[in-house]
């Protein structure tokens, strides 16, 4: 009988922690079972900021849970006593060029950009289709994701296959 390796923790990275780093979390938490544990948050979230509320509708809408979600700066998680990364992702490509913290324990990492389904100065009905479609894109990387066999989960192997992911 094999053991199982404990849960992998998981950041996902964005500027201001409200639509595609918050969807992730979500997405992850609710398709990871016991094998992965979410985390978002952003390098320079506003003040007073909040997860976007089409954002949290898409979720509800997809039967995913969006208690305890919440716009956070990722110093929380550079911080003494915070959870211990084995993955971070940046979901868009500011957070991915900026300078990060240094991450206790050395996590993997990996660029996954997604388009800000925010950004639109569309009406909200645009703007719905663009939250849908940006949880439907990465809810089909992370389903690669939380189907590896746990050999591509290790941490020395963890880096390149989080990299590889792409979902057509």
């Amino acid at each position: 009988m094999s053991e199982t390796l404990p849960s992998l923790n998981v950041l996902f990275l964005c500027t201001h922690n409200s639509a595609r780093s918050i969807l992730a979390e979500a997405l992850l938490n609710s398709m990871g079972q016991s094998r992965f544990k979410a985390y978002s948050a952003g390098s320079s979230p506003r003040a007073n900021q909040q997860p976007h509320p089409l954002g949290l509708q898409v979720l509800r809408s997809a039967g995913i849970s969006t208690e305890g979600l919440r716009s956070k700066s990722w110093d929380e998680f550079a911080a003494p006593g915070a959870p211990q990364m084995d993955l971070i992702i940046t979901v868009c490509d500011n957070a991915a060029g900026e300078v990060c913290p240094v991450w206790p324990g050395h996590p993997a990492t990996a660029h996954w950009a997604y388009a800000d389904p925010s950004a639109s100065e569309h009406a909200d009905a645009h703007k719905l289709e663009a939250f849908r479609q940006t949880l439907h894109e990465m809810q089909r990387r992370l389903r690669l994701l939380v189907s590896l066999p746990e050999e591509k989960l290790g941490k020395a192997v963890l880096q390149a296959t989080a990299r590889q992911l792409v979902a057509d």
